[in-house]
């Protein structure tokens, strides 16, 4: 156990990371926002926590939590400049955040060590700290989809109109759902430059964009957990196709494309659909069932009053 544990330790720790970056994604799409700033704010995270810890000798936490923050402020002014966009129109401009990002981190000089990046940046931070800080971002993400703040985020998604009517603010709520996409995006990318290391510019850009939409689709838009089996299996895939050598691609890019036609509402989807048809069943035969108990209870009935007489 150990030995596939230690072995495995990097999938892992990708593993959590990918989660929170699919989140930074999945909670704006929720509140109808589609926007990948937390893709860009992944990149200034990774970056500003190297600064703080290389250069600053900041500790491992306090960085994390300076760069998260820095990064969802930085995506919540982002969200005030582009906010009168819709649909494709606010997609792209989320995109070019993320492209922005990319261009400083070339051009930074010494300070983001322009295309070669960052080397070196060591601190103790261990698994209990990500495993820790990964669980209080997913119960974040489980709780805004419960109770009253779960029934308002629905409702700004699903009719702004409606919610408006209702005293629900939509314009704050999809402002906040940038702010959100930039923490939890931030937080990402903070982590995972404590894991490596190392941060370059190639580390940010379309490619993440992708890995993080596709984690979100194929396992679910709807809830946390569709974005936690998502994670699961698009980081742990290519670790298992290592062995199909030039046919990885192939079979990976198979996988991707049976998926989204076979189940469109995601591996979440399907399993809450298995379970839904699970329990219609079970109440179809309990409804069944009870007229035939009825029944035989009123020829016991009949049997035991014939005795009588």
């Amino acid at each position: 156990m150990n030995a596939w544990y230690y072995g495995n330790l990097l999938t892992i720790q990708t593993t959590l990371t990918a989660l929170l970056l699919a989140l930074s994604i999945q909670i704006p799409m929720r509140m109808g926002v589609f926007a990948f700033t937390g893709v860009g704010a992944f990149g200034i995270a990774g970056y500003s926590t190297t600064i703080l810890v290389a250069d600053h000798g900041l500790g491992a936490i306090p960085a994390i939590i300076v760069s998260a923050i820095a990064a969802g402020l930085i995506c919540l002014l982002w969200a005030l400049l582009v906010y009168r966009l819709n649909g494709l129109y606010l997609a792209m401009s989320t995109f070019a955040f993320t492209l922005i990002v990319s261009v400083v981190a070339v051009n930074g000089g010494t300070v983001t060590g322009g295309p070669s990046g960052r080397y070196g940046v060591i601190t103790p931070f261990g698994m209990g700290a990500l495993v820790t800080i990964s669980s209080i971002g997913l119960v974040v993400a489980a709780l805004t989809e419960r109770g009253r703040m779960g029934r308002r985020i629905d409702a700004v998604r699903d009719d702004p109109q409606l919610a408006t009517s209702l005293g629900v603010s939509v314009r704050r709520y999809r402002l906040w759902g940038f702010a959100a996409s930039g923490l939890f995006g931030g937080t990402a990318g903070a982590m995972q430059v404590l894991i490596r290391t190392t941060i370059t510019p190639t580390d940010i850009g379309f490619h993440l964009i992708v890995l993080a939409l596709t984690i979100v689709v194929i396992g679910g838009l709807g809830s946390w957990t569709g974005a936690l089996l998502g994670a699961i299996v698009f980081t742990w895939l290519p670790q298992l196709l290592t062995s199909a050598s030039e046919w990885r691609d192939l079979i990976y890019g198979g996988v991707i494309l049976i998926a989204a036609v076979v189940a469109p509402g995601g591996v979440h989807g399907v399993v809450t659909g298995w379970l839904r048809g699970r329990q219609r069943r079970r109440r179809a035969a309990s409804g069944a069932a009870l007229p035939a108990k009825i029944e035989a209870t009123e020829d016991l009935g009949e049997q035991m009053a014939q005795a009588r007489q």
